[in-house]
């Protein structure tokens, strides 16, 4: 189960807080065990620094307080703070990474079923879109309906998502294409083939929505297979 410590101080010297964490980072460079580790400021009350710091357990947590530079930093942070630190320890009961949850509903809900109307939940008004395929970039929510309208309208198709990861406002899905094709293709009369290929595509998250995508696929794999290109 993923650990959480919470660690709040009261300090007036915040940049001297901010050098101390880095000298720690790097004299426990390859032997602390923490995962992930964010640090902010109540923006009521600019002395009051949090910081949340995320280990794969709580034995693990332990594992990282025991090294002597751990200790060491700890003396010198509690003298940079106005009053002793409080810890809070806490057992991760739910992760919920948002972005990447939504990413994975256009693709599952919205795009693989066609269920268009749904594209403003997830795309800004002034969404920017990148395509391998592309000689042009695709800009708003309606430029992106046309090319999935597009793709639809040629093929009878169905993504399978193999991965996604997600860090901070990015986040990558690595898929699976396979499709039938069954109407005009860019001037390419239906063939009735089956096509496959793989890509990824990343997105760039802002308030929740899409703001940007680049879409990297294997472009000349469906083309040789409608027979657009020979190999």
């Amino acid at each position: 189960m993923t650990f959480v410590q919470l660690i709040e101080c009261k300090t007036g010297r915040v940049d001297d807080m901010n050098r101390l964490m880095d000298t720690w980072v790097e004299q426990t460079k390859g032997k602390r065990t923490a995962t992930h580790a964010i640090v902010g400021r109540d923006r009521s009350d600019a002395t009051h620094i949090v910081e949340m710091v995320e280990f794969p357990s709580y034995e693990e947590a332990q594992r990282n307080s025991s090294l002597p530079e751990t200790n060491r930093i700890f003396e010198e942070m509690v003298a940079l703070c106005d009053e002793p630190p409080t810890f809070t320890d806490l057992d991760v009961l739910r992760d919920e990474q948002l972005n990447k949850q939504s990413a994975l509903r256009l693709f599952e809900e919205v795009i693989a079923k066609g269920d268009l109307g749904r594209l403003d939940e997830f795309f800004a008004a002034d969404y920017h879109d990148h395509d391998v395929a592309n000689e042009e970039d695709t800009r708003g929510v309606d430029g992106i309906r046309r090319e999935i309208e597009g793709y639809r309208a040629a093929f009878d198709f169905e993504f399978t998502v193999d991965s996604a990861l997600a860090d901070g406002d990015e986040v990558a899905v690595r898929w699976s294409w396979l499709g039938r094709h069954i109407g005009d293709f860019g001037g390419i009369s239906p063939t009735n083939e089956n096509v496959s290929f793989t890509g990824v595509t990343s997105f760039h998250f802002h308030n929740g929505k899409i703001v940007e995508g680049w879409w990297n696929w294997d472009n000349l794999a469906m083309l040789r297979q409608v027979g657009a290109i020979t190999p």
